[in-house]
């Protein structure tokens, strides 16, 4: 469970202690804090990372999730060393990127750095990424002898398309930043002085619209991406957003000119 006694930020141990928490309500960030070996993860903080998401989804006062990496690099993916711990038939990896994605909260990948292999899922999972200058990204599993599993793959080709997918998986090529944003990789590119001041300005914005309106989206858009949209669902989210006291608030601060406040009710 997460800290409830007034901790603003603390450690948890995996089979390493890479993971960092800080929680200011209503965000909470998540750094990888392991840049001697570039952020990379083991199994055991693949599953914990997936269980601190859960308790972030039960808090109703958390609104927006940022992940980060400490040093230069965001993240590299599984420990190359442990990969062979693992047959695949339930990846963990797969678990935190499926987690991330089915998050009620929206979540921001700050990019401060390299990213490789299995970091470059994650980053994909979350919902915006906003990277620095001089980011790099290359997954290696063709390098490696490896094929990479297929809800990553899935993902990959739905959100960039089977070229790029290509590039990327089978002819290995390594993107610079500026290549990154014009794939649809990354949403936006900052100097390395200011991804603090942009990725606080996205998350006040977020945390300041109608959680349930942004929630929902959030599931209908990724559901949209996958191909397995139900139909029904989207529409009772959508009469649950018209029925809820935010939509009355962000009426009445509409007439009223002034900035909404939403509950989430």
């Amino acid at each position: 469970m997460l800290p409830t006694d007034g901790r603003q930020s603390c450690y948890f141990q995996g089979m390493s202690d890479v993971l960092r928490l800080g929680l200011a309500p209503p965000r909470a960030t998540i750094t990888f804090d392991n840049p001697k070996k570039h952020n990379a993860l083991v199994a055991g903080d693949l599953l914990r990372l997936a269980e601190i998401l859960d308790d972030i989804d039960r808090r109703d006062d958390l609104r927006a999730v940022v992940l980060t990496g400490a040093g230069k690099s965001f993240c590299a993916g599984v420990d190359i060393g442990t990969l062979g711990e693992n047959h695949w038939k339930a990846s963990p990896l797969d678990r935190l990127t499926a987690r991330i994605e089915s998050l009620r909260q929206p979540v921001v990948a700050a990019i401060n750095g390299g990213v490789f292999g299995g970091g470059a899922d994650i980053a994909l999972a979350c919902d915006f990424r906003i990277g620095v200058a001089g980011t790099r990204m290359f997954v290696p599993p063709a390098r490696l002898g490896i094929h990479y599993p297929l809800p990553g793959l899935e993902r990959l080709v739905a959100r960039l398309g089977p070229s790029i997918a290509k590039r990327i998986m089978i002819a290995n090529e390594t993107f610079d930043a500026e290549t990154l944003v014009q794939v649809g990789w990354l949403d936006k590119l900052v100097p390395a002085d200011s991804l603090t001041e942009a990725v606080d300005e996205l998350v006040e914005r977020l945390v300041s619209l109608a959680p349930l309106a942004v929630q929902g989206m959030k599931q209908t858009i990724n559901a949209i991406a996958r191909g397995d949209v139900d139909a029904e669902a989207v529409r009772d989210r959508v009469k649950a957003t018209l029925a809820s006291a935010d939509h009355k608030e962000g009426l009445a601060a509409f007439a009223e000119k002034r900035p909404p406040i939403f509950k989430g009710i």
